[in-house]
């Protein structure tokens, strides 16, 4: 992710709580519910000490049954709408998330660190439940109820008032802000260290065959091991600022509660209140910290939970590196060309002062050592990228032009390394054209050379390729990607290397077939074989970024 400067916590909040706007009236439910479910909670003590007073206990007993029945139907009421706001909004987010990483794909994605994007989908999104659930009605629950209950106070005598104010600023607000900017980088740079450690175990897994060949099992068993034991270390801190703020969080409770006590014992000495102001005054006090008590522990969790919400809204604000195009006039494909084509990857330069035609209906190679440039003119053609100079055109305009819908809709390609999803392979190949028939399906994969292997497995087109494809061969895999590039069909067919894993009797066949239904495609093929260019009617030669 790009780097940018940290936000402080009141702007996370602020931008978590805007995303809050389409169910802001369930929330103001929630908190409604939970500020008189609070204030049956408290009256019960206070209604308790004046029953005591009166010797009203009797009477008053169906009273106290009531507030404690209430307290739990309203509790229950305000965590289902809470839980419910939460679980939507992550639905929410979690869609906005997908889209913005379609929109960054590839130009933002490439050598992105794709444990990391992980953790943000996954646990970061899901952590946002903690603030959506537990922080946001709350924070505005202490806030409401510790007004009221200052007035309520202040009613019995108004320095006590001053005093519950006090005790409820230095709980609820001091005591939280001073946690939150004491443990900010430590929770952030936890979220971003269990970020790194899926990276490193995905990768792992990924590569465990080679970690078995070469023997390098210990060393990253070590690694990852050091790793673990760093992010433990990390928690352990967490653990331990968040006992230390609840110790000072009880310590100060205690100081406010036995300090009302004799406030107000000492004013009932004096003659200013009554008795039964003294013991109404602190029976409220005593037991009205609950609301700011849940807003003081938010911070413990708060930490990480707002250092996700950065990491999120870090990935939500990242603008592309290309913008789709929409509401231009239709185009039709009668052919492309490259003008004067200058581009680099960073500092790195791979084409420079770059030019070629492309006929409609024609097959034009492009043959090459590895390096030259070839895969990355057909990433220019697809637009996954723009051009640092120059332009490139099809049907004669400029490809910034034209919409993204009908660019996808004229051009197929068939990358170096074919990725399949965990799924059947009928459902892979039919990534090219999801409404297609089975026999759509099975025809692509007869001009693809991959029908007859497909027929050999025991579930056929239905069979599961797993995880990564890794139950196939390179070569599958590569067949199965042009069979998807058979199947989608259309006039513009880019084809990058895409017979480097097959051996000389597929190549030929994939090759003959290409050349026999390709109707009226234009074809770009390129490759470093020889044998591949054999079926082009114009032949290119590149050396790095040039064409000869």
């Amino acid at each position: 992710m790009e780097q940018k400067k940290r936000r402080k916590g009141i702007v996370i909040t602020g931008q978590l709580i805007g995303l809050v706007k389409p169910l802001l009236p369930l929330m103001c439910l929630a908190i409604l519910l939970g500020v008189v479910g609070y204030l049956c909670a408290i009256s019960l003590t206070i209604l308790a000490g004046y029953a005591m007073l009166k010797g009203l206990l009797g009477k008053l007993a169906g009273m106290l049954i009531l507030f404690a029945v209430l307290r739990g139907i309203l509790h229950y009421g305000e965590q289902y709408c809470n839980h419910f706001i939460a679980f939507k909004l992550l639905a929410i987010i979690r869609h906005k998330v997908f889209a913005k990483l379609r929109k960054l794909c590839p130009a933002k994605l490439q050598g992105r660190d794709k444990g990391n994007l992980i953790s943000i989908i996954t646990s970061d999104i899901e952590l946002l439940e903690v603030f959506y659930a537990h922080t946001i009605s709350p924070i505005a629950i202490a806030v409401l109820t510790s007004l009221i209950m200052v007035l309520f106070i202040g009613s019995q005598y108004a320095p006590a008032g001053v005093i519950a104010l006090t005790g409820y600023l230095m709980v609820g607000a001091v005591i939280s802000l001073w946690n939150g900017r004491k443990g900010a980088a430590e929770g952030m740079a936890f979220r971003n260290s269990f970020g790194e450690l899926n990276s490193f175990i995905l990768d792992s897994l990924r590569g465990l065959d080679e970690t078995i060949q070469y023997g390098q099992g210990e060393k990253r068993m070590q690694q990852m091991d050091a790793r673990s034991r760093e992010l433990g270390h990390m928690q352990k801190k967490l653990n331990r600022q968040e006992a230390f703020q609840g110790s000072i969080t009880n310590l100060v409770i205690l100081l406010f509660s036995f300090g009302m006590l004799f406030f107000m014992l000492w004013n009932f000495q004096k003659g200013n209140v009554n008795y039964e102001e003294m013991v109404i005054a602190t029976i409220a006090m005593m037991g009205s910290f609950g609301p700011v008590v849940a807003l003081s522990n938010l911070s413990n969790n708060l930490n990480q939970t707002l250092a996700s919400g950065e990491r999120v809204l870090s990935l939500l604000e990242e603008e592309p590196q290309i913008e789709e195009i929409s509401g231009e006039e239709e185009t039709r494909f009668t052919g492309a060309e490259a003008e004067h084509v200058d581009f680099s990857y960073e500092e790195e330069q791979i084409l420079k002062d770059y030019s070629i035609e492309l006929p409609e209906g024609k097959i034009v190679g492009i043959h090459g050592a590895s390096g030259s440039g070839k895969s990355t003119l057909l990433k220019l053609l697809m637009r996954f990228w723009d051009v640092n100079n120059g332009r490139i055109r099809i049907s004669e305009k400029d490809i910034r032009k034209i919409n993204t819908k009908d660019l996808r809709d004229m051009e197929s390609y068939v990358t170096q390394e074919t990725y399949l999803f965990h799924d059947s392979i009928a459902n892979n190949i039919a990534v090219g054209k999801p409404e297609a028939s089975r026999e759509e399906i099975m025809d692509a994969a007869k001009k693809a050379s991959i029908h007859d292997f497909i027929m050999t497995l025991p579930d056929g087109y239905d069979t599961e390729v797993g995880e990564l494809g890794d139950t196939l061969s390179g070569g599958e895999k590569q067949r199965i990607g042009i069979a998807r590039a058979f199947l989608h069909d259309t006039p513009f067919l880019l084809l990058d290397e895409p017979t480097s894993n097959l051996d000389s009797l597929n190549e030929g066949i994939i090759l003959k077939s290409l050349k026999e239904s390709r109707k009226n495609q234009t074809v770009v093929l390129v490759s470093h074989r020889k044998s591949t260019m054999n079926l082009a009617d114009i032949i290119y030669e590149m050396n790095n970024g040039r064409i000869s």
